[in-house]
């Protein structure tokens, strides 16, 4: 079991070149600038540095014009009650038999499509967005990119994930939750996305050896979100459980994170000093 699950990793989350550590990449830009007589980078010019290669910032204009997007949205309103329609993954894919990456809450797309460009034929990816202007937007991109693995969707993850997955003709093999809205007061914590409902169908529709990569940068988001997946331990485990050679700290979080390049939050968060708190759950056999 531990030999197939390591080849199950090292299939399913292609480890590229890590990203280096984050605070001192940061400080390393902003020096140079600095030294250069550069202005002061801000976190979005680290995100535009890292996503640089994508060139996707001149490809709005024409068509959607400039995005005024809303940072949180209630998926409980009445607004997002209907669940987003079935594509038909035979036009959305160009081989929708490939192993599928569903990313929730997968914002601007940046993150999805950089994984998409490294994949085009191995794999499929799905970003499922709340907010439907970004969706729009990370839509466009991947046609703008010529993209034949990478559809977005706007919908709520919470009504719409498994009516989506269940119809996709190929395998999930990994499911993303990555820096999700917080909701910090306690009477909101009800419209955190993930709940027992979304992990179980996760789970049901997840194929052996697929995986769950959840973060944030908010401690008591992630513990909610670790507290959900670990109740589920006889069907999900924790990565380094399975693979000790997977680093975690004292308290079980990912040293690293295993995806090659990092989200625009997390590194909008690690620009601000805070820490991204990982977990990586593997389905048993």
């Amino acid at each position: 079991m531990h030999r197939a699950a390591r080849v199950g990793l090292s299939y399913l989350i292609p480890v590229f070149v890590s990203p280096p550590c984050c605070k001192r990449h940061n400080a390393n830009i902003v020096a140079v600038a600095a030294s250069t007589g550069a202005k002061q980078l801000t976190s979005s010019d680290l995100v535009a540095l890292e996503y640089a290669h994508l060139n996707l910032n001149d490809k709005v204009s024409g068509e959607l014009g400039h995005l005024r997007i809303r940072q949180h949205v209630n998926p409980l309103s009445s607004s997002f009650f209907m669940p987003a329609p079935v594509p038909d993954w035979n036009k959305v894919f160009k081989d929708p038999t490939l192993p599928l990456m569903v990313d929730i809450g997968s914002g601007s797309g940046r993150f999805l499509i950089w994984l998409a460009k490294r994949n085009t034929d191995s794999q499929n990816y799905l970003g499922l967005e709340i907010r439907q202007k970004m969706a729009r937007r990370a839509e466009f991109w991947a046609k703008e990119l010529t993209l034949g693995n990478i559809h977005f969707i706007f919908a709520n993850a919470s009504n719409s994930f498994e009516r989506l997955v269940s119809s996709y003709p190929g395998p999930l093999m990994l499911v993303s939750i990555l820096c999700p809205d917080p909701h910090f007061k306690k009477k909101h914590q009800k419209r955190r996305v993930v709940q027992k409902p979304l992990v179980e169908s996760i789970i049901t529709n997840l194929m052996p050896e697929g995986k769950v990569f959840v973060q944030s940068d908010v401690l008591d988001v992630a513990l909610d979100m670790r507290n959900q997946l670990d109740t589920e331990s006889d069907v999900l485990q924790h990565i380094d459980v399975i693979d000790p050679s997977v680093l975690c700290d004292n308290e079980g979080w990912l040293t690293k994170n295993p995806m090659g390049i990092r989200t625009e939050r997390e590194i909008h968060a690690e620009f601000e000093g805070c820490r991204i708190y990982r977990r990586l759950y593997l389905k048993q056999m």
